[in-house]
């Protein structure tokens, strides 16, 4: 596959749509904080400068009320991966646009890890440990529990059977 062939992109396959939730939540969980800091900061040090009381807080949750709308569309989109015979291809990112080979002859070990969002959604995601140092760990999130089992299974059987 050529890094920039469009029939290609086609190809890939796209996250589990659940996942679109599970980035709402993280992202939801994120601008909750960044409130939490705006009001603390509100109260307490903005109080002593010519900001006007409140425009802090105000503008944190423009900017994530914003970000919940737009970001989680555009970061799913960006992510999709294919499968073939020896490797796997993952492509993800926004602003830096990242396109991963995994050959399965260089995978050392595969783990399936799963958070407490993922796990309400019926999430998982697969990890790929590679030998050498650089992207030592590539992950594919947003997968169907069963799905990141079976491609655990199929690559572990993949590696089992070039070193037989």
């Amino acid at each position: 596959m050529a890094v920039n062939d469009p029939a290609a992109e086609r190809l890939m396959t796209a996250l589990h749509p659940n996942q679109m939730w599970v980035l709402r939540i993280r992202g939801a969980i994120a601008g909750a904080v960044a409130l939490a800091v705006a009001a603390v900061l509100d109260l307490g040090v903005l109080r002593e400068t010519a900001v006007p009381a409140g425009l802090a807080p105000a503008a944190v949750a423009a900017l994530a009320l914003a970000a919940l709308t737009v970001l989680p569309p555009r970061r799913y989109r960006a992510w999709g991966y294919s499968e073939s015979e020896d490797e796997l291809h993952i492509r993800h990112g926004l602003l830096v646009r990242v396109r991963t080979i995994v050959p399965f002859g260089r995978v050392q070990h595969i783990d399936v890890a799963q958070g407490p969002i993922e796990r309400r959604f019926g999430l998982a995601t697969l990890i790929l440990h590679t030998a050498g140092t650089r992207a030592a760990a590539v992950p594919l999130p947003g997968l169907a529990q069963a799905e990141a089992e079976r491609m655990r299974d199929r690559i572990r059987a993949k590696i089992r059977q070039e070193l037989a």
